[in-house]
């Protein structure tokens, strides 16, 4: 797993606590994917309600705070691809 990847996962974990409720998926360009679920944060690649797309540097933004998720999709810099719903609650548990 690349550096990139754990400390995403990390930084998720202490973000959402206990997990979420549904299935997210963050694709991280040129890195891999983390899924988000009922279980917890980890690597992987499987179907999802919402799958948020975004660079090293945009995700790494959002995670540490300095980015704010719905002016990163507004901008274009943020590819959303299933759930607005689901977006917009795991949104707001980033910000």
């Amino acid at each position: 797993m690349s550096d990139i990847l754990d400390h995403a996962i990390k930084a998720l974990s202490e973000k959402l606590g206990g997990g979420y409720d549904g299935t997210a998926k963050f694709q991280i360009e040129g890195e891999g994917s983390i899924m988000v679920d009922s279980d917890g944060v980890r690597e992987g690649d499987d179907e999802a309600d919402v799958t948020m797309i975004a660079s090293v540097d945009t995700f790494r933004g959002i995670l540490d705070g300095s980015v704010n998720p719905t002016m990163a999709f507004m901008s274009g810099n943020l590819k959303i691809e299933g759930s607005m719903g689901a977006a917009m609650k795991l949104g707001s548990a980033l910000s």
